[in-house]
């Protein structure tokens, strides 16, 4: 995989970044068959780094982006969320492209899905549940902010429906209302 590393914002790539996300970026390789470029962007800020790659192929583009107060540790994580999406992916984007000439050659045949699976370490899956409290949407976005959560599940005491109250990412509310 050819890995070009730029750093913006005022980040000054070195040779321990670059070799440190080629590196990673070999648990992503093995996916597929063919040479593949791959596009990692530093940005520095003055409370996080964030971290953007981009790896392009024939049909789709794979893209992850994280912030993170380390920078080796936002390649850590875009890497691992990398190789999610293309797991996650694989047999749909094969499945759905087959038509399209070339798909077939695009990923490795031989891998064991259910190998890799097992030797990735999970977080656990933890189930909660809620009791759902008639609000208004007011009530909603004040709750939110008090428990400092992204979102927050309710029953709209107006129309009686299961809404969900979140915050977006440019710092603003959205209401997700179900029918």
């Amino acid at each position: 995989m050819k890995v070009e590393v730029r750093g913006k914002n005022g980040f000054k790539v070195t040779d321990a970044i670059t070799t440190y996300a080629a590196d990673k970026l070999e648990k992503v390789e093995r996916y597929f068959k063919e040479e593949l470029d791959a596009f990692v962007v530093c940005k520095i800020y003055k409370d996080h780094h964030r971290v953007e790659v981009t790896i392009p192929t024939k049909y789709y583009t794979m893209r992850a982006e994280v912030g993170n107060p380390d920078m080796y540790g936002a390649i850590d994580i875009a890497i691992d969320k990398l190789e999610s999406q293309i797991r996650k992916h694989k047999t749909k984007i094969t499945r759905s492209l087959q038509k399209k000439e070339g798909v077939s050659e695009l990923f490795e045949d031989d891998l064991d899905l259910e190998k890799l699976e097992r030797e990735l370490v999970h977080s656990p899956v933890r189930t909660k549940n809620i009791a759902l409290e008639e609000m208004d949407i007011e009530e909603a976005i004040t709750a939110l902010e008090m428990l400092g959560h992204d979102f927050y599940i309710f029953r709209n005491d107006e129309t009686k429906q299961v809404n969900v109250a979140y915050l977006r990412n440019d710092g603003k509310y959205g209401v997700i209302e179900t029918e």
